[in-house]
């Protein structure tokens, strides 16, 4: 049964209760509040500009453990020798907005489409959505977003301008931040390389009801000083 959202109360269905395919409600909007009450619930909201808001609560969640995350000896040498520059938090938007334009396969169109961009953009102004920033010569190449629930990072999307910067900064992602999670969502074979992998989503959901938000975001959880 899929749900319809009531427009003046922010609560969602019991995320069970979701379609086969994962899609559990429709409608509602982006606030502040309604996103993160869904995603503090393992829901999270993909659509394009055609359809009202969706909103997906996998029965399989494809996640990756930071401390599982494969890096092989080729993608080592890259960040070892400093290929790099990796940031958080200092591009948001240029990160969310080269997600958006991002080619990807099979795929007409994006579903990061202008609300969802000035949406997250809030998200993050208020300390709730981090992003990833990859740099090579100055310019930005790479980065990943997401929003951050506890120690959970719930990923939202990546780019590459050049080999191997989306790998980079969710390596990096992985390697200095103390997390206990990082949500992929949905499958990927990328992903799946690096070490990604499906659970049921029982288990995924039990994690979250454990954890609390934390306002100061990845700075907090940053276990390196530069």
């Amino acid at each position: 049964m899929i749900f319809r959202l009531d427009e003046q109360q922010i609560i969602f269905p019991d995320p069970s209760l979701a379609e086969e395919d994962g899609l559990l409600a429709v409608g509602g909007d982006l606030s502040l509040d309604r996103l993160r009450n869904a995603y503090a619930n393992g829901i999270f909201p993909w659509y394009s500009e055609e359809t009202l808001i969706l909103w997906y609560a996998p029965h399989e969640r494809f996640v990756l453990y930071p401390q599982e995350i494969k890096v092989s000896k080729s993608m080592s040498k890259i960040m070892d020798k400093g290929s790099f520059e990796i940031t958080f938090d200092i591009a948001f938007e240029h990160v969310i907005h080269n997600c958006a334009s991002a080619d990807r396969k099979d795929q007409d169109g994006t579903w990061i489409v202008d609300e969802m961009q000035k949406a997250y953009i809030n998200l993050h102004q208020k300390g709730f959505a981090h992003s990833i920033e990859v740099w090579q010569d100055g310019k930005l190449v790479g980065g990943l977003y997401g929003v951050l629930i506890g120690k959970v990072f719930c990923g939202e999307s990546m780019f590459s301008k050049v080999s191997n910067a989306s790998k980079a900064a969710l390596i990096y992602l992985c390697k200095n931040f103390d997390l206990d999670l990082v949500d992929c969502q949905i499958h990927s074979d990328h992903l799946e390389s690096m070490g990604a992998k499906l659970i049921d989503s029982k288990i995924f959901y039990n994690l979250l009801q454990n954890q609390q938000y934390n306002t100061h975001g990845l700075q907090n959880l940053l276990r390196y000083s530069d």
